[in-house]
Parts: C-alpha cells; sequence; structure tokens
C-alpha cells in the first residue's frame, strides 16, 4: 500500500500535477486532530475560527475537530489529560506548565496584545474612585485559572491587592458573562470581545484597563505580550513536525486573511451564534479587537520575557524559577508558513 501511494504520488508529480489530498494527508504523522480552546466565540480566537470556516486546515490535508471550553484553565486540562492534543489558548500558560514539569511548546500565534478588558460594574459601584475599591469584591472572569484571571490579578497587584483579597468568579466568555454583570452578580468583569463591546454599548461596564489597544497592552505589561496562540506538549511538537507545520500554516492564512478582510465578510464566515444576537456589536468588537490580532503569526522575541515577567509578580511559587524562554515558543514553524502564503 505504501509504495502505490508513493508510485501515485511520483505519477502526479511526472505529469505535472499536484499529489491528491489523499497523498497529502498521509504525509502528516497525525492528520486527525483535536484542538481544545476556552471560548472559541470571543474574538481573541478568531483565527482558530477563520482556520476551521473557511477551509484552511482541510486545505493542509487536516481534520480537525475543535472542543470548546467555559475558559483557557480547561482547554488545558484537556491537553494534559490526554482528550485533546493541541490547545487554542494563552501564550503565558506555556511557561505556567514548564514550571510544573509539563513543558509546552506555542509554536503560532494568533494576537499579539491580550484583547483582556478590565471594568467595573456601574450598578454595583457607582460611586467607585480607584482599584483600591475592589477589595473584597466579586470579579468575574471566563474560568478561574485563565488568562483573564491572570490580566485582573496583575492589575490588581500594581495597587497592592493580592489574589486572596477579591472573589474570582468563573463566568465563561458568552451571554452568562453579560447578564451576570447586568443582574448584578459581579462588581468587576475581566473578559474580551463581543462580551465586552456588548456590555459597553449598554452602559454596564465602566472600562479601567483596556489591552485591545496594542500600545495600552504593551503599557499595562512593560513590553509585548503574545496572546491567543496553538500550543502543544513538547513531545508533540517534536514528535509531529509535519502536523505542527499543517496548523501552523492554517493560522498564519487566517490571521492575513483577517487582516484583509472587511466586518462584512467576517460576519459571514462567524455562526451566527457567535455575534450574541447583535451584528452591530460583533463588527464593533471586531473593530476594536483587529489590531491586537497577529498580522502574520509570528512571536514578538521579546513576548516570553515580558509573560514571565507579569506571571512572576502575581505568583510567588514561581519568582525563583528559571525558566527556559526559548523552550517555550518558536517561530520555525511560522517563518516556513510565511513563505508559503506570503500574501492574504
Amino acid at each position: 500500500m505504501q509504495r502505490r501511494t508513493l508510485l501515485i504520488a511520483a505519477s502526479a508529480a511526472t505529469a505535472g500535477l499536484a499529489a491528491p489530498a489523499l497523498v497529502r494527508a498521509q504525509a502528516l504523522e497525525k492528520p486527525k486532530l483535536t484542538i481544545a480552546v476556552g471560548g472559541k466565540n470571543l474574538l481573541y480566537y478568531l483565527p482558530l475560527t477563520i482556520a476551521e470556516s473557511l477551509g484552511f486546515f482541510k486545505a493542509e490535508g487536516l481534520d480537525v475537530t475543535v472542543a470548546d471550553f467555559a475558559g483557557g484553565s480547561q482547554a488545558l486540562r484537556a491537553v494534559v489529560g490526554g482528550s485533546a492534543d493541541v490547545v487554542s489558548g494563552a501564550f503565558e500558560h506555556t511557561l505556567n506548565m514548564q514550571a510544573k514539569g509539563q513543558p509546552m511548546r506555542a509554536f503560532v500565534l494568533q494576537g499579539r496584545a491580550p484583547q483582556i478588558v478590565l471594568g467595573v460594574n456601574p450598578k454595583t459601584l457607582p460611586a467607585y474612585k480607584s482599584l483600591a475599591d475592589l477589595k473584597g469584591k466579586k470579579i468575574g472572569v471566563t474560568a478561574p485559572g485563565s488568562s483573564t484571571n491572570v490580566m485582573a490579578n496583575f492589575v490588581l497587584a500594581k495597587a497592592g491587592i493580592k489574589p486572596n483579597e477579591v472573589s474570582i468568579v468563573g463566568v465563561g466568555a458568552g451571554n452568562g458573562a453579560v447578564a451576570a454583570m447586568r443582574a448584578g452578580q459581579i462588581d468587576a468583569i475581566s473578559n474580551l470581545d463581543p462580551v465586552i463591546t456588548l456590555l459597553q454599548r449598554s452602559g454596564d461596564l465602566k472600562v479601567l484597563s483596556d489591552t485591545r489597544i496594542v500600545a495600552e497592552a504593551d503599557k499595562v505589561f512593560g513590553g509585548p505580550m503574545p496572546a491567543g496562540c496553538l500550543y502543544a506538549p513538547l513531545s508533540f511538537v517534536e514528535k509531529h513536525p509535519a502536523t505542527a507545520q499543517a496548523l501552523a500554516n492554517a493560522i498564519v492564512r487566517a490571521d492575513k486573511w483577517i487582516q484583509a478582510a472587511g466586518p462584512g465578510e467576517i460576519i459571514k464566515a462567524v455562526p451566527e451564534s457567535y455575534l450574541l444576537g447583535d451584528r452591530a456589536v460583533y463588527i464593533d468588537a471586531f473593530l476594536a479587537a483587529k489590531g491586537a490580532l497577529s498580522p502574520d503569526g509570528s512571536f514578538p522575541e521579546a513576548g516570553a520575557a515580558t509573560a514571565v515577567r507579569a506571571l512572576q509578580s502575581i505568583d510567588d511559587t514561581i519568582k525563583g524559577y528559571k525558566f527556559d524562554l526559548a523552550a517555550a515558543w518558536t517561530n520555525e514553524f511560522v517563518r516556513k508558513a510565511n513563505a508559503k502564503y506570503p500574501k492574504a
């Protein structure tokens, strides 16, 4: 069977034709795989959605199943537990896992800034003056331990508020988060678009920190803070380089497509359920988040160091840990993907 496959490929090449999809797929170590994500509807993960909906994964010979969870920490647990192969999640998880002796490697970027917004609830905190007012209050995040939780802890730490001095509440990344704010069940929220834009438009959110703006994100974190990416156990990336390359190709292609696309094209490419019942809100959210999405999948050279500083400022258990920054990420696959897809 293997010899016959090679003959088919050779014949196609001799005839000047592209090898059949079957042959291309067989070059991949693992063409059928599962990607775990925490809140797929978020603009944070728009490149993943585009790669899936426009067939970019299939074009690379991949059969991808996307498993959606309430938050990034849960998506990570799916990979650690073996029910998924790759995570579409926040870059800093690769560092946290390295400190726990479970090395992960990020290999293609979706977001060059976290896109997370921290804001307060005008209903429960009408007289809000400073971050000190949040001490003892309930803060909604997508899921405890997720990047939205890290962002909240990081901003609060600058005001001298420790993680145990607030109550962290998991509210998800969709209508549940919106409802929690509007009902006054939480006093503040750390979340992403389209949730943030929907709350802003209805007057249910007072923004404190907005990392959808790249310059503000750089200011908050003291340098470039890589955000959404594809990462996997180091062993997976090393044993499945062709598969990792195919995934990187699809995401880079999606990154570039998004930068060239207009709001109307985006609306057509995402599921109706992602719009939270309001297309205008989703368009506003896309325009707010577009600048924070990666234009080409590349990780910034100083990104890992920025993430380490942020994590060590809020987690005493890793303050003395010597991270191997180079092991946490690579642009090797992204460079090849950009060579294959130089344009959108």
